[in-house]
């Protein structure tokens, strides 16, 4: 089937949200089927520019714009190497997608005034729709052959910025898509400094589980259990930094803790069970507790986490259990005082200076109380907690 494409090409160095959203307002105004991406090698206008390597910019580009089918990307020029000139790209365009009418080729307006002394400007005129976007001034530009005007707001994003703020130390994360950002930070482009918190998260596949972990969850909750849980990840983070643990493990397992809050008592007493722990008088009264367990299983099923203490901290984080160890002591803490809880004893506003096993006592002492003032039954695994502390305090 024949469609109609407009082609899009640049250095994307990196590619940026004004990018994307120049093709979203050619797709939607002129409506064309898709826009053909392409990367240049070696752009004539930018020899020399510096910045990433030409398969940093596909991967970047690539995961600018996962799902979205409107959009493709072509790395004819690149794979020609040397010096990408537009009249190359476009014959070869034509030649192989086969569009239904010209390929419309879209110009930003700071391009627009040189395009007459492109290599075989009058060819490239006759062979494609020329489209010129505003990139900067909106002002419309002398042209001497046929074209269109796109009416699109102006988003004032350049590569060159993006890759100066970084350069500089300034923010610059909101910039470019989330894929692109995950890249740049974990391969170091642009000069990045390794250093700061988003360093912490900086491999990629690492950032990418987060990330689809979050997503899931985002899926699966309501919204307010949603908010709970990633602030339970923020805070365990911080916990994690402050007591020197892994933060993105302490993240992770904020994140997924309530993951089970989705299922019925059936489904929590069926993914529960595959642990093979069995269960007790009091789970099997109130499933709802199980659902820490449940989410542990959902973690190895679906998303492949094998990492105990990850597993250990989401299984344990309602009743707690003796022996602890460090990183679930902190998401117990996490979701027992993270800043969206109502109830929370106004001593844990601010942190007290403690150390994790006083702390997880102080919590663990708040959270018996509570349930104490509810008339609540502690589950078995909480009491011999409670007993273990105790006696560890009269020793």
């Amino acid at each position: 089937m024949q469609r109609r494409f407009a082609i899009l090409g640049g250095s994307f160095n990196p590619p940026h949200l004004g990018h994307l959203f120049l093709a979203e307002a050619v797709l939607s105004e002129l409506a064309y089927d898709r826009i053909i991406l392409i990367p240049a090698y070696e752009s004539p206008f930018k020899q020399g520019a510096g910045g990433a390597a030409p398969r940093d910019r596909l991967d970047m580009l690539a995961a600018s714009i996962p799902g979205d089918v409107r959009l493709t990307i072509d790395d004819t020029e690149i794979r020609r190497e040397g010096v990408s000139y537009t009249i190359d790209t476009v014959k070869d365009i034509i030649e192989r997608y086969r569009p239904a009418d010209k390929p419309g080729l879209i110009l930003g307006d700071d391009l627009a005034g040189d395009f007459p002394r492109w290599k075989g400007a009058g060819a490239i005129a006759g062979l494609a729709d020329i489209i010129i976007a505003r990139r900067f001034s909106g002002k419309t530009v002398p042209f001497p052959y046929p074209c269109r005007e796109l009416h699109n707001e102006i988003i004032n994003i350049s590569s060159g910025m993006v890759r100066d703020r970084i350069r500089q130390g300034l923010s610059w994360r909101y910039l470019v898509a989330e894929g692109a950002r995950i890249i740049i930070e974990d391969r170091g482009l642009y000069g990045l400094n390794p250093g700061g918190e988003a360093a912490g998260l900086s491999d990629t596949g690492a950032w990418n589980l987060l990330v689809a972990v979050e997503k899931a969850v985002h899926r699966m909750v309501s919204p307010s259990r949603f908010f709970h849980s990633r602030g339970c990840a923020l805070l365990s983070w911080d916990l994690c930094r402050r007591f020197g643990l892994d933060p993105r493990a302490g993240y992770l397992a904020g994140l997924a803790h309530d993951m089970g809050k989705a299922f019925s008592e059936k489904e929590l007493l069926e993914l529960a069970g595959k642990d093979g722990e069995g269960f007790s008088k009091t789970e099997r009264e109130r499933p709802s507790l199980l659902h820490g367990r449940a989410a542990a299983v959902l973690l190895q099923d679906r998303f492949g986490i094998h990492n105990e203490d990850i597993l250990e901290a989401v299984r344990r984080h309602t009743t707690g259990r003796e022996n602890m160890g460090p990183l679930a002591k902190v998401v117990y803490i996490a979701d027992k005082i993270e800043v969206s809880r109502r109830d929370l004893d106004p001593r844990f506003r601010v942190l007290p200076e403690a150390g994790l096993d006083q702390l997880f006592a102080m919590v663990l002492d708040d959270t018996v109380a509570f349930l104490h003032s509810r008339k609540t039954e502690l589950s078995g695994e909480t009491r011999r907690l409670l007993d273990t502390i105790h006696k560890r305090r009269t020793e």
